[in-house]
């Protein structure tokens, strides 16, 4: 335990930012959390293909960046080609989040982020959820925010509370929650069902489209209800963390009516 604190503490910046090849291969060596790894594109020395492969085995999202990239995002400018990016906590399983609710006999409540990629969007659903008493929240491993340094803050301390998942497949994820008998209720501008006429006592998933294009089609495809929140004024759509406070508020309304 004493060798992952100092791995992590020493190598890691403020921003969790982790560079070069002995500091990503110590950290993976050292089973320090780790949100995502990033490879100089044209890059296929034997050492940078190790730390893939090492960091693939574990599960960690390995993608290749342009060097440019790299060298905006480093402190040092002596990244060697890796750039690894911290996870502030491990990443809990769609179990653990369902547990949380049979722990607490309540109806699971759990918010499933459609590729929500700003991560103070991330850090504020996050915190909302938590504020909420949602019994967690799912995240896409790829073009998504993960649990960052950024997040961590943005979140206000709530990521080291809430159970946060990351699955390969949302839509694949959403047919397995309603296996468990969860509803699913996606957020959409045109949905057919009014919010305050959604029921959201029961078990239920609410699904965040992300910032720019909302829902994908796929997942859209396996929601149970498409909801619309009433919208007044000129505009007709929300942030993704404000239409996750809203849908979350009336799931309480309803939970403590």
């Amino acid at each position: 335990m004493k060798q992952r604190k100092t791995v992590r503490d020493s190598e890691a910046g403020a921003d969790g930012i982790i560079e070069g090849r002995n500091a990503v291969m110590e950290a993976l060596r050292a089973g320090s959390p780790i949100d995502k790894i990033l490879i100089a594109r044209g890059e296929t020395d034997a050492t940078l293909g190790h730390i893939a492969s090492t960091a693939r085995d574990r599960g960690i999202v390995v993608v290749e960046a342009d060097r440019k990239k790299l060298d905006y995002m480093s402190a040092t400018h002596a990244h060697q080609g890796v750039i690894a990016v911290a996870a502030v906590r491990e990443y809990a399983s769609v179990e653990d989040i369902l547990q949380a609710a049979r722990d607490k006999n309540e109806p699971p409540l759990i918010v499933v982020c459609d590729e929500l990629s700003d991560p103070h969007n991330l850090g504020a659903v996050i915190r909302t959820a938590e504020c909420a008493g949602a019994h967690g929240v799912i995240i896409p491993k790829r073009r998504s925010a993960g649990l960052t340094a950024v997040v961590a803050k943005t979140s206000a301390g709530a990521v080291s509370h809430l159970p946060v998942a990351r699955v390969p497949n949302l839509p694949s994820l959403l047919k397995e929650l309603k296996r468990e008998g969860i509803w699913v209720f996606g957020t959409a501008a045109d949905g057919g069902t009014f919010l305050y006429d959604a029921d959201l006592k029961g078990p239920a998933a609410i699904v965040i489209g992300s910032e720019g294009t909302g829902m994908g089609r796929l997942v859209s495809e396996c929601c149970d209800f498409q909801v619309s929140i009433p919208m007044r004024g000129k505009l007709n759509s929300l942030n993704a963390s404000a239409a996750a406070a809203i849908f979350l508020y009336e799931a309480v309304r309803q939970r403590i009516g």
